[in-house]
């Protein structure tokens, strides 16, 4: 097990790292200012992500957030508005973790422990699954400083609560309480606080322990469909599957299954 540290060994300020039976555990870690991004936050985290993805001992990743926050979105401190270029901001920072998130082949696991607000809000949406604490809180608060919903907001949120549901948490910023957000379907599961890192640890060791492989073409498949018609989605995953059948996995859980043993997994 591995403390504070990337793979390969990266040391991190403003993030944790942890490593334990497949699973790597990343942690946002500046909880004076509940999380906040700042400019080395976004760097690291952007970093840390990308080498839990390259990294063949890594098979799951759990993101979270230190002390009472997930995260609070941008740190706004030092911010003059009409001086900087939030496009630019956007496109070399927020984007790129947005992006990483959706298109790394492997499962992760928001494990949100209290307010994801703004960016911090659509951070976690951008996980495959969210395991909520019963205290966390979740919203697009950007319209209470007259921004649109950024990071990945405008396009994930609709798909999780529908048009109207998601323009209501876009116009008015009220934010929304562990329980109605699983109402919603903005997270998998609400547990309480105390429980919430054993519960995330438990579905990110049994993802661990499955077939990687092919859960990171499901999020290929998933993520395609949604600008594709039926023909077009029939097409693609005729293509992942040929992928998939070619796969060291496949052929184990296919022997696994014939020999009645469970699977033993190996991600490729």
């Amino acid at each position: 097990m591995t403390a504070n540290a990337g793979g390969g060994g990266t040391v991190y300020e403003t993030v944790l790292t942890e490593d334990q039976d497949g699973v790597r555990m990343i942690t946002l870690n500046r909880p004076d200012v509940l999380n906040a991004f700042d400019a080395r936050l976004g760097e690291e985290l952007l970093d840390a992500l990308t080498k839990a993805e390259g990294a063949a001992e890594v098979r799951c990743v759990v993101l979270t957030g230190a002390g009472r926050a997930f995260c609070s979105g941008a740190d706004l401190r030092g911010h003059t508005p009409g001086e900087t270029s939030l496009g630019a901001l956007l496109r070399g920072r927020y984007n790129r973790i947005i992006m990483r998130l959706r298109t790394m082949e492997k499962p992760v696991i928001a494990a949100v422990n209290g307010i994801a607000a703004g960016a911090g809000c659509n951070l976690a949406l951008a996980a495959d699954l969210r395991v909520s604490s019963d205290r966390a809180s979740f919203i697009e608060v950007f319209t209470r400083v007259g921004l649109i919903p950024d990071s990945g907001g405008t396009w994930l949120l609709p798909r999780f609560v529908g048009l109207g549901r998601a323009l209501e948490m876009m116009f008015f910023a009220e934010p929304v309480d562990a329980a109605a957000a699983e109402r919603l379907g903005l997270v998998n599961r609400v547990v309480p606080h105390d429980e919430l890192m054993p519960r995330t640890l438990e579905w990110a060791a049994r993802l661990a322990k499955g077939p990687t492989r092919a859960y990171g073409l499901i999020k290929r498949g998933v993520d395609r469909a949604f600008a594709l018609d039926l023909r077009g989605a029939l097409d693609y995953e005729a293509f992942l599957q040929e992928i998939a059948g070619r796969s060291e996995d496949h052929r184990e859980g296919v022997a696994a299954f014939l020999e009645k043993r469970a699977a033993s997994y190996a991600g490729r």
